[in-house]
């Protein structure tokens, strides 16, 4: 029998895609990158096609699923992947704007972290609405979605695996 050694990370990502082969300790919670709020839930996902959009890929994204993942550019040259959910705990900063949308007939607003203000993405809604709806209007509607900026979420399931050791336990 031959014994081959690995490094301790290799051992440690080998086993966490084990977990998220077999969906073990998995969770399809989304949080802010940047301070941990909890933003969306896979349960809330729900693709919006664009014609627009400049690619289109499948990745497994959140909790081990295959998400469609779209690639927008804004007028000012910056690119853009993101997921659509039909809803998700963001900070709608009304009113909405239908000049270079990205999904012909909706106008967007921006979307941000309630806690941190981080910019997370865009809230698109009908054109022809008010340019402001309460929150129960836009999450009662099957015509509204969020799009969320893939690089400005973190999963849970990853962030409960990072681990801070304090100085004085270190060896």
């Amino acid at each position: 029998m031959v014994l081959i050694k690995f490094p301790a990370a290799v051992c440690v990502v080998a086993l966490l895609c084990e977990w998220v082969r077999f969906g073990l300790g998995c969770s399809g919670l989304l949080l802010c990158r940047s301070c941990g709020h909890e933003v969306a839930e896979d349960t809330d996902l729900r693709f919006v096609p664009s014609r627009l959009a400049l690619s289109h890929r499948n990745d497994t994204v959140i909790g081990g699923k295959r998400v469609s993942v779209q690639l927008f550019e804004n007028p000012q040259g910056f690119q853009f992947e993101v997921v659509t959910f039909k809803r998700a705990d963001v900070l709608k900063h009304w009113p909405a704007d239908s000049h270079f949308t990205w999904y012909p007939g909706l106008a967007w607003t921006v979307a941000t972290c309630p806690r941190c203000k981080t910019h997370l993405g865009w809230a698109f809604q009908p054109s022809d609405w008010p340019k402001t709806v309460t929150r129960e209007e836009f999450e009662g509607s099957d015509q509204t979605f969020v799009a969320l900026i893939v690089d400005r979420l973190l999963q849970e399931h990853f962030a409960s695996t990072l681990l801070m050791t304090p100085k004085s336990f270190r060896s």
